[in-house]
């Protein structure tokens, strides 16, 4: 109920309304001094509408960490139940928190990340929501910066009730012996108790608003707080570690080297059917020549034989173009085995950077909790 503190701050106001109209003769019938009693009622009037524009700054305050604690827990309940993160959801959703100033600041937040985002999906560089949901926006929902001098504002009446109380008193004082004192004391004391009371009151309704004010901002920090750490448990949107010039890179050289070891796999078998058709034509040509015209086709037997083996050199030479290939594919095999390596280093680094931001996220909470403490 921290939030809702600045409601006791209205019940000490009455009270102290209605006592100072009880120590006035108000409610008896006896005023001993009117004037007294307006000047009174006039600051403790003016103390009331400062508590006023507080109060109605505190209630957008209230507001504005209810839609936080609300839009948290909705997180949370779908987290719990598809165990998967929840950005697809958030990235194009309105009335995140039903909250005017909020919902604006997270469509901002989706344009930045949108910015950021492939054309496949990827957010490819980190868009902390800290940048628009934080401190100084509950400090500017909240009127931080008028709330701040409120405290003051009542010491500095106080204190100036104190010398106008003393001021009236003197005007009406007057005379150089024991005797014209004596007749003159009395207006003089009532001005010495409008100095008192409004010193007091002054002071008093200062030290409890002080009080209340950092209680209720207190609260707020600790609710925006507990919503961020929802938000990068299950909304948060994940940032890619592999950029998408070198995915297409690597997806470029497997191609390549599937489409080279088919052709390598046509070639070898065509210069091997080739050759071994050829041989066999050949023979048969050899053969029946032979028979036809005897003796003197045997030297175009060996030319033919000759072709043959010029066949088979042509063979050979495909092989060797094999083994060239297959280097190759190692070679490219062994740079995709490097990038991949280089690609786990990052993922490494990634993984320190994100514990030492961690790391650091804490410190700051730390940070801020010894502030509040010694604040208080």
């Amino acid at each position: 109920m921290k939030n809702k503190a600045y409601y006791f701050l209205f019940v000490l106001y009455l009270l102290m309304f209605g006592f100072i109209l009880y120590i006035n003769g108000v409610f008896t019938g006896q005023i001993t001094s009117r004037s007294n009693l307006v000047i009174n009622i006039s600051f403790l009037l003016l103390i009331g509408i400062l508590m006023v524009i507080s109060a109605i700054s505190f209630g957008r305050l209230n507001k504005a960490t209810d839609a936080l604690l609300d839009a948290a827990d909705d997180m949370e309940k779908n987290y719990s139940a598809d165990q998967q993160n929840l950005w697809n959801r958030y990235k194009d959703k309105k009335d995140v928190f039903h909250h005017t100033v909020l919902d604006d600041q997270f469509s901002k937040y989706q344009r930045r990340i949108a910015a950021h985002t492939t054309p496949k999906g990827s957010v490819t560089s980190i868009c902390p929501i800290e940048d628009y949901l934080n401190e100084d926006l509950l400090d500017r929902i909240g009127s931080a910066h008028y709330n701040g001098v409120v405290s003051a504002t009542m010491s500095g009446l106080g204190i100036l009730g104190t010398f106008l109380g003393l001021t009236l008193g003197m005007i009406h004082f007057s005379g150089n012996d024991i005797f014209t004192i004596s007749d003159n004391i009395g207006p003089l004391l009532e001005g010495m108790k409008v100095a008192f009371h409004t010193s007091v009151y002054g002071i008093f309704f200062s030290l409890v608003f002080n009080f209340v004010y950092r209680s209720i901002m207190a609260d707020a920090y600790e609710k925006l707080t507990d919503f961020l750490e929802t938000f990068h448990e299950c909304a948060e949107p994940p940032i890619s570690t592999i950029d998408e010039n070198t995915s297409a890179m690597l997806i470029y050289q497997a191609n390549m080297s599937n489409s080279l070891k088919t052709m390598m796999e046509l070639m070898k078998g065509q210069a091997a059917e080739q050759t071994k058709g050829l041989s066999t034509i050949v023979q048969q040509f050899v053969n029946q020549m032979n028979d036809i015209m005897g003796t003197d086709m045997e030297k175009l037997g060996k030319n033919l034989t000759a072709a043959c083996e010029a066949q088979s050199t042509y063979a050979r030479n495909f092989q060797r173009l094999e083994e060239s290939t297959k280097l190759l594919l190692e070679a490219s095999r062994a740079m995709n085995d490097t990038m991949n390596l280089a690609l786990n280093r990052q993922d490494e680094v990634a993984e320190k950077l994100s514990e030492t931001c961690d790391g650091l996220s804490n410190e700051l909470y730390t940070f801020h909790r010894m502030r509040d403490l010694y604040e208080k």
